[in-house]
């Protein structure tokens, strides 16, 4: 009974991982490290793994939540530049900047995703113990995850996923869009 339930979240119903969904993943992945090696930034790894989050969506629902992470990591970025030069590795200082950012957020009426993503972002650039500037951290954080959001987009609109289901690709939804305004 519990292998079977087990089995049944599992197992995809309606959108399973293809061949080339793994290709155009792997591709983007690569493509987004090696842009991040090209700039020389010290921690690479940033830009594939936001390339794999990315890739996780078509372009259609992967253009929104990117713009979402693209200003989260910023306003992390900048937070935990600027706290993280004035208390690093405080704890309680880091706790009024998540805090801070939160409130910020819910003022501009910005997606919890943005929040998300600077909460996750100030964590790494002011807790992670480094010997550079924290501003040099953030920046570096930043520029690494905007790369793989940027490739990932990026490939994502060159090499459209193949679906099944109707207005999956941003060009469908576009059209659709116009449809209904009557254009």
């Amino acid at each position: 009974m519990i292998f079977e339930r087990l089995r049944q979240l599992i197992i995809a119903k309606e959108n399973p991982s293809t061949l080339e969904h793994s290709l155009r993943t792997a591709v983007a992945a690569v493509v987004s490290l090696l842009v991040a090696r090209l700039f020389r930034l010290p921690e690479t790894y940033w830009a594939a793994i936001s390339t794999l989050i990315v890739m996780q969506s078509n372009l259609g629902a992967a253009l929104p939540i990117s713009a979402q992470r693209f200003i989260g990591t910023a306003a992390g970025a900048i937070s935990g530049g600027f706290v993280g030069t004035y208390f690093p590795a405080n704890a309680a200082a880091f706790g009024m900047a998540v805090f801070a950012i939160g409130v910020v957020c819910a003022a501009l009426k910005v997606e919890r995703a943005a929040y998300r993503y600077a909460g996750i972002t100030l964590a790494i650039v002011m807790l992670v113990p480094r010997v550079a500037n924290q501003w040099v951290v953030a920046m570096h954080r930043f520029f690494e995850v905007s790369i793989g959001i940027a490739v990932g987009l990026g490939l994502s609109a060159a090499w459209p996923e193949r679906t099944s289901g109707s207005a999956e690709k941003i060009g469908d939804s576009i059209s659709d869009l116009g449809a209904a305004e009557g254009t």
